[in-house]
Protein backbone atom coordinates (compact mmCIF):
# COMPACT_ATOMS: atom_id res chain seq x y z
CA UNK A 1 0.00 0.00 0.00
CA UNK A 2 2.83 2.68 0.86
CA UNK A 3 4.11 2.07 -2.68
CA UNK A 4 0.87 3.00 -4.56
CA UNK A 5 0.44 6.17 -1.89
CA UNK A 6 4.19 7.21 -2.40
CA UNK A 7 3.42 6.39 -6.58
CA UNK A 8 0.19 8.55 -6.10
CA UNK A 9 1.68 11.68 -3.96
CA UNK A 10 4.69 11.81 -6.71
CA UNK A 11 2.84 11.91 -9.73
CA UNK A 12 0.24 13.80 -8.63
CA UNK A 13 -0.81 17.42 -10.08
CA UNK A 14 -0.93 20.34 -8.00
CA UNK A 15 -4.15 22.46 -8.26
CA UNK A 16 -4.06 24.49 -5.85
CA UNK A 17 -0.81 25.48 -3.70
CA UNK A 18 -0.66 26.06 0.05
CA UNK A 19 -0.24 29.81 -0.55
CA UNK A 20 -4.06 30.24 -2.63
CA UNK A 21 -5.78 27.44 0.12
CA UNK A 22 -4.80 29.67 3.32
CA UNK A 23 -5.78 32.66 1.23
CA UNK A 24 -9.05 30.95 0.35
CA UNK A 25 -8.96 30.11 4.03
CA UNK A 26 -9.23 33.59 5.18
CA UNK A 27 -11.66 34.69 2.58
CA UNK A 28 -14.33 32.15 4.10
CA UNK A 29 -13.49 32.89 7.75
CA UNK A 30 -14.23 36.59 6.54
CA UNK A 31 -17.74 36.02 5.48
CA UNK A 32 -18.49 33.38 8.61
CA UNK A 33 -16.98 36.20 10.97
CA UNK A 34 -19.41 38.47 9.48
CA UNK A 35 -22.60 36.01 9.39
CA UNK A 36 -22.30 34.27 12.93
CA UNK A 37 -20.64 37.24 14.46
CA UNK A 38 -23.25 37.12 17.31
CA UNK A 39 -25.15 33.79 16.93
CA UNK A 40 -22.74 31.89 19.72
CA UNK A 41 -22.24 29.08 16.96
CA UNK A 42 -21.75 24.92 17.78
CA UNK A 43 -19.30 24.25 14.96
CA UNK A 44 -19.41 20.83 14.14
CA UNK A 45 -16.15 19.46 12.57
CA UNK A 46 -17.15 16.89 10.39
CA UNK A 47 -14.00 13.87 11.08
CA UNK A 48 -11.87 12.67 8.99
CA UNK A 49 -11.96 14.97 6.60
CA UNK A 50 -12.82 17.89 8.11
CA UNK A 51 -9.60 17.87 11.02
CA UNK A 52 -7.24 20.05 8.79
CA UNK A 53 -9.77 22.65 7.29
CA UNK A 54 -11.56 23.01 11.08
CA UNK A 55 -8.19 23.62 12.37
CA UNK A 56 -7.47 26.12 10.15
CA UNK A 57 -10.29 28.06 10.23
CA UNK A 58 -11.19 27.68 13.76
CA UNK A 59 -8.16 30.35 14.22
CA UNK A 60 -9.39 32.85 12.08
CA UNK A 61 -13.03 33.14 13.78
CA UNK A 62 -13.29 35.84 16.50
CA UNK A 63 -16.86 35.17 17.90
CA UNK A 64 -17.17 32.92 20.79
CA UNK A 65 -18.13 29.44 20.03
CA UNK A 66 -18.51 25.53 20.65
CA UNK A 67 -16.53 23.02 19.23
CA UNK A 68 -17.48 19.34 18.84
CA UNK A 69 -17.33 16.82 16.26
CA UNK A 70 -19.58 14.20 13.79
CA UNK A 71 -18.75 11.55 11.58
CA UNK A 72 -21.14 10.02 8.90
CA UNK A 73 -18.75 8.82 6.34
CA UNK A 74 -19.90 7.15 2.84
CA UNK A 75 -16.25 6.46 1.97
CA UNK A 76 -14.19 4.04 5.16
CA UNK A 77 -11.18 4.89 3.28
CA UNK A 78 -12.22 3.91 -0.24
CA UNK A 79 -12.11 5.94 -3.45
CA UNK A 80 -15.62 5.85 -4.14
CA UNK A 81 -19.09 6.12 -1.43
CA UNK A 82 -21.12 4.08 -0.38
CA UNK A 83 -24.26 4.10 1.99
CA UNK A 84 -23.98 6.57 4.78
CA UNK A 85 -22.68 5.09 7.51
CA UNK A 86 -22.89 6.85 11.19
CA UNK A 87 -19.99 6.41 13.66
CA UNK A 88 -19.89 9.92 16.01
CA UNK A 89 -22.80 11.90 16.65
CA UNK A 90 -22.23 15.12 19.11
CA UNK A 91 -21.98 15.27 22.52
CA UNK A 92 -23.41 18.99 22.72
CA UNK A 93 -27.38 19.65 22.62
CA UNK A 94 -27.55 21.28 18.93
CA UNK A 95 -31.27 22.58 20.24
CA UNK A 96 -31.74 26.44 19.55
CA UNK A 97 -27.84 26.35 18.39
CA UNK A 98 -26.61 28.21 15.32
CA UNK A 99 -24.86 25.12 14.19
CA UNK A 100 -21.76 25.55 11.56
CA UNK A 101 -20.35 22.59 9.77
CA UNK A 102 -16.89 22.19 8.66
CA UNK A 103 -15.91 19.64 6.10
CA UNK A 104 -13.19 19.10 3.69
CA UNK A 105 -14.82 18.68 0.63
CA UNK A 106 -18.77 18.92 -0.95
CA UNK A 107 -18.34 16.39 -3.71
CA UNK A 108 -21.98 14.44 -4.76
CA UNK A 109 -23.83 16.66 -1.32
CA UNK A 110 -25.36 13.42 0.19
CA UNK A 111 -23.33 12.87 3.42
CA UNK A 112 -23.73 17.01 3.75
CA UNK A 113 -27.49 17.19 3.47
CA UNK A 114 -28.00 14.15 6.09
CA UNK A 115 -25.68 15.97 8.13
CA UNK A 116 -27.63 19.08 7.99
CA UNK A 117 -31.10 17.13 7.86
CA UNK A 118 -29.87 15.45 11.25
CA UNK A 119 -28.88 18.83 12.89
CA UNK A 120 -32.20 20.59 12.29
CA UNK A 121 -34.21 17.00 13.45
CA UNK A 122 -31.64 17.95 16.65
CA UNK A 123 -33.81 21.46 16.87
CA UNK A 124 -31.21 23.63 15.80
CA UNK A 125 -31.83 26.99 14.95
CA UNK A 126 -30.23 27.37 11.89
CA UNK A 127 -27.95 25.23 9.92
CA UNK A 128 -24.72 26.90 8.16
CA UNK A 129 -21.75 24.50 5.83
CA UNK A 130 -18.38 25.40 5.33
CA UNK A 131 -16.46 23.81 3.16
CA UNK A 132 -12.69 23.96 1.78
CA UNK A 133 -13.88 22.29 -1.53
CA UNK A 134 -16.90 22.31 -3.53
CA UNK A 135 -16.47 19.99 -7.05
CA UNK A 136 -18.23 21.20 -10.51
CA UNK A 137 -19.96 17.88 -11.11
CA UNK A 138 -21.94 19.11 -13.49
CA UNK A 139 -25.29 18.57 -12.13
CA UNK A 140 -27.33 19.66 -9.17
CA UNK A 141 -26.57 18.57 -5.87
CA UNK A 142 -29.14 18.03 -2.60
CA UNK A 143 -27.26 20.76 -1.27
CA UNK A 144 -24.89 23.23 -1.47
CA UNK A 145 -22.73 25.35 1.21
CA UNK A 146 -22.76 28.80 2.89
CA UNK A 147 -19.63 28.77 2.43
CA UNK A 148 -17.08 27.68 -0.04
CA UNK A 149 -13.01 28.26 -0.21
CA UNK A 150 -12.38 26.89 -3.90
CA UNK A 151 -14.10 25.01 -6.58
CA UNK A 152 -12.56 22.45 -8.38
CA UNK A 153 -13.45 20.26 -11.48
CA UNK A 154 -14.22 16.58 -10.35
CA UNK A 155 -11.10 14.72 -10.36
CA UNK A 156 -10.12 12.75 -7.34
CA UNK A 157 -8.19 14.81 -4.56
CA UNK A 158 -6.33 14.88 -1.73
CA UNK A 159 -4.27 17.72 0.60
CA UNK A 160 -5.84 19.89 3.28
CA UNK A 161 -7.93 16.78 4.96
CA UNK A 162 -8.21 14.81 1.76
CA UNK A 163 -7.33 11.60 1.44
CA UNK A 164 -6.07 8.82 -1.04
CA UNK A 165 -7.43 4.98 0.83
CA UNK A 166 -6.91 7.09 4.32
CA UNK A 167 -3.50 8.73 3.56
CA UNK A 168 -2.51 11.84 2.34
CA UNK A 169 -4.97 14.25 4.64
CA UNK A 170 -1.52 16.15 5.63
CA UNK A 171 -0.84 17.35 2.24
CA UNK A 172 -0.30 20.96 1.92
CA UNK A 173 -1.99 21.75 -1.14
CA UNK A 174 -5.33 20.44 -3.06
CA UNK A 175 -3.81 17.79 -5.59
CA UNK A 176 -5.54 15.88 -7.95
CA UNK A 177 -4.56 12.38 -8.15
CA UNK A 178 -3.52 10.70 -11.61
CA UNK A 179 -4.32 7.28 -12.43
CA UNK A 180 -2.98 4.55 -10.75
CA UNK A 181 -2.16 1.17 -12.13
CA UNK A 182 -0.24 -1.41 -10.37
CA UNK A 183 2.56 -2.85 -11.72
CA UNK A 184 1.58 -6.25 -9.81
CA UNK A 185 -1.85 -6.66 -11.14
CA UNK A 186 -2.61 -8.57 -13.98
Amino acid sequence: MLKEIKHIQTHAELLHSECEVEAALDQMAEQINLLLADRNPLVLCVLNGGIVVAGKLLTRLTMPLNIDSINASRYQNQTSGGTIEWVLKPSQSLKDRTVLIIDDVLDEGITLAALQQYCKDQGASSVYSAVLIDKLLGHEKPTYADFVGLTVVNRYLFGYGMDYKGYLRNAAGIYACKEYEDPNHD
